[in-house]
């Protein structure tokens, strides 16, 4: 008798007292494994709403399924974040049956990540956007069916967006840029990595408008010209700049990137036509640089590596200048003499 008046001050007060503790640092995973447990363990979890406020599917299979099941339960009403990440079987269908029976879970949700679900189209993206008038991030990177049309769904359903990723969406256009740039112009953060069809005139509409950009993320996009990144120094917020393979960037419009003040990570790879006067550049106007890759730029000297230690000795603890073949002094040796907090040497490989 005693042995079971134990037991039951354990299930009733020690249990929860430590679940409460221990859950908070558990995966999503390993919190739906201990519901299985034990009754007490399963009511002590389920009573603790904020371990509920996210949904991670990444890279399972019957994802759509499992979605639909989990909205379902009383326990993810009030969810916040749900990552579909590379996750397999699930497509425009499933986001429409969320629309018509669980909209209702989705009316906090804050981030949904997309990346890689191939199947889901501008169909799926109305479905979806319509149920979470909250949304602040959206990432449907390598999306190869999505089109503005999409888009146009999106900035109609959600009024908050503050975070973009739109990495590898091949069939954006200047459409979708002007969208963005008319309604998200509190945005903090745009990739627009190989979205081919951008040109010039809708980058530009995007710097203009979308002044609060701490990130943007241009990378792989060749068909830009110094007429966009000119305007690239209205961004006073701006963070984090990734020009790789940025072939018509001349050293104009690399200073004017300059006036970037805050800038701390600098994407420059194989940015051809950039030569020390860029770089000087900025050198002088960002002085909190922590990375920077000058990786296959030909057209440097050491002359910009002793302008930046001059300027950005004690920040930089990355720096890549492999293939620069006019920089002499780039060994290990000699960028710690000029860097000396420098940690990672190669970014590119």
């Amino acid at each position: 008798m005693e042995g079971e008046e134990q037991t039951s001050v354990w299930n009733k007060e020690t249990v929860p007292k430590v679940m409460k503790i221990v859950s908070t640092r558990l995966s999503q995973r390993d919190l739906i494994s201990l519901l299985l447990l034990s009754p007490w363990l399963h009511r002590t979890l389920i009573s603790y709403p904020s371990l509920w406020l996210s949904i991670d599917l990444r890279e399972m299979n019957n994802a759509g399924d499992r979605l639909i099941a989990a909205l379902s339960l009383p326990r993810y009403q009030h969810v916040k974040q749900i990552s579909l990440e590379f996750a397999q079987d699930i497509d425009d269908g499933h986001l429409e049956v969320i629309k018509r029976k669980c909209s209702g879970s989705l009316q906090d949700l804050e981030s949904l990540n997309l990346n890689g679900c191939q199947k889901i189209s501008d169909k799926g993206i109305e479905a979806i956007t319509g149920c979470c008038p909250k949304l602040k991030v959206f990432s449907i990177y390598w999306n190869v069916r999505v089109t503005d049309i999409g888009v146009k769904h999106l900035v109609k359903n959600c009024k908050y967006i503050v975070d973009l990723n739109f990495s590898g969406c091949k069939h954006l256009s200047d459409k979708s840029l002007q969208l963005v740039a008319d309604n998200y112009q509190e945005l903090e953060s745009l990739n627009l990595t190989r979205c081919v069809k951008m040109t010039d005139s809708g980058l530009q509409q995007v710097l203009i408008k979308c002044s609060f950009l701490q990130s943007l993320n241009l990378y792989a996009l060749s068909s830009f010209t110094d007429d966009a990144y000119k305007k690239i120094s209205v961004l006073s917020h701006l963070r984090f700049l990734d020009l790789c393979g940025a072939q018509n960037l001349s050293d104009e419009g690399l200073s004017c990137a300059a006036k970037c003040k805050k800038l701390t990570s600098l994407n420059l790879t194989w940015c051809v036509q950039v030569t020390d006067v860029g770089v000087i550049a900025i050198a002088e106007g960002c002085t909190s640089l922590e990375f920077l890759s000058l990786f296959g730029i030909v057209g440097v000297t050491d002359k910009c590596l002793e302008a930046l230690s001059k300027s950005c000795a004690n920040t930089i603890t990355t720096l890549d200048v492999n293939g620069c073949i006019g920089i002499k002094r780039r060994s290990r040796d000699d960028l710690l003499k000029l860097f000396p907090y420098l940690r990672c040497f190669k970014v590119h490989s």
